[in-house]
């Protein structure tokens, strides 16, 4: 009989996503390069596992590094397949780390990265480390190019992390202690080519997460966001199961980020969404502050252009004329109605005062009042028995 077949093929064509908010980095700090990498040439764009086996990151490469660097690539793409990846491979620092690594894989993409993961696998975590980090990050927030920052260390003992290092400040950046107990992650872990007993982490689970969260969703969304990992473990290779729950609890109040299980529920998922800030800071959960800083990106790229041009005042009030405060209102306000269109926002407003005195000043000031969308983090439920319903 005559027949057509089609045999159906994947082109490994990435799925193209909306927006910028995806838009991530991956740094490892190693001693070997791939074949794609060299001194002079640390960085590249990856849009697919098939992109980074040509750059020579394998899961069967002969070092156990680059073999680490292909499990969190492949853990990043298999939770978002439609992120788009910038990968940068540099050398371990001697001492304490400065982390300029972050500055050069975001002016690298061109300001473009929502957010990076650092891993530093062989390196124990200081204060020292989120210091450093925070600076990078106030940094570039100073050059207009904001990001948000996991950072996954060395966990040689979990129950001996350090309780005290969050702080006031440190808004830009996230510690992942968490780890595979079951699957690649920890066969890599108990590989023999792990001589120095260093951390896989779930680092590339938290990325690809957090590169398709919507800015102000929270990455430990139980109905959103299961992370895939069976068996939850730190990474000191201690299962989650072994821990007593006060422990557990004592490392959710020093804000590290790990995977947690719910009874009645299969799989994992995030303990929560803890920057490295204050409790009790605005900015105390990652979504907060990417919320903000998709914001202040909105509003500067709409004012930019309107930067060393005519200001109009109201020659009988001496006051800024009204077309204008109601022109550049409008400006500041669309990148915010946007956001709350896309429900990244409950509310927004940008006001202008128009008694500003711009003539002899040349300065404007903008007030933006925001409203954040909550997160369920505690639901309370009272129940009991009763004589009637009525």
């Amino acid at each position: 009989m005559q027949t057509i077949t089609f045999t159906r093929e994947n082109g490994n064509i990435p799925r193209v996503l909306a927006g910028r908010d995806h838009a991530s980095g991956f740094i490892a700090h190693v001693t070997t390069l791939p074949s794609g990498f060299a001194a002079d040439d640390r960085v590249h764009a990856c849009s697919s596992l098939e992109t980074a086996a040509a750059l020579g990151i394998t899961g069967d490469h002969a070092s156990w590094e680059i073999r680490v660097v292909h499990h969190h690539l492949s853990e990043i793409f298999r939770l978002n397949p439609g992120v788009s990846l910038h990968v940068g491979l540099f050398a371990r620092e001697a001492g304490a780390y400065t982390f300029t690594a972050v500055k050069a894989l975001q002016n690298h993409a061109g300001g473009a990265l929502r957010q990076v993961a650092v891993w530093a696998g062989f390196k124990e975590l200081t204060g020292g480390d989120l210091t450093a980090l925070q600076g990078v990050a106030d940094a570039l927030r100073e050059a207009d190019r904001p990001l948000s920052i996991l950072y996954a260390p060395k966990v040689a003992s979990v129950t001996a992390l350090p309780a005290g290092l969050a702080g006031a400040g440190k808004c830009n950046v996230s510690v992942v202690i968490g780890q595979a107990g079951s699957g690649p992650g920890a066969d890599l872990y108990a590989d023999a080519g792990n001589a120095e007993g260093a951390s896989v982490s779930g680092l590339g689970v938290a990325l690809g997460i957090l590169s398709r969260a919507a800015v102000h969703e929270s990455i430990a969304a139980v109905e959103r966001f299961p992370t895939g990992v069976d068996l939850p473990a730190f990474g000191d290779g201690t299962l989650l199961r072994s821990l007593d729950a006060a422990i557990v609890e004592g490392l959710d109040a020093a804000r590290y980020l790990f995977f947690v299980t719910y009874d009645g529920f299969a799989g994992s998922y995030f303990n929560d969404s803890h920057t490295m800030d204050a409790a009790t800071s605005d900015y105390a959960m990652i979504e907060s502050t990417r919320t903000m800083d998709k914001a202040v990106r909105g509003i500067r790229n709409a004012l930019l252009p309107k930067l060393g041009g005519a200001l109009y005042i109201d020659a009988s009030t001496g006051r800024l004329a009204p077309y204008e405060v109601e022109y550049l209102e409008t400006l500041a306000n669309r990148p915010l109605e946007e956001m709350r269109k896309a429900g990244e926002l409950s509310g927004a407003r940008a006001e202008i005062d128009p008694a500003q005195d711009v003539a002899s000043s040349s300065a404007l000031e903008v007030v933006v009042r925001q409203v954040p969308v909550g997160v369920m983090r505690r639901i309370t439920c009272k129940i009991g028995f009763t004589n009637s319903l009525n």
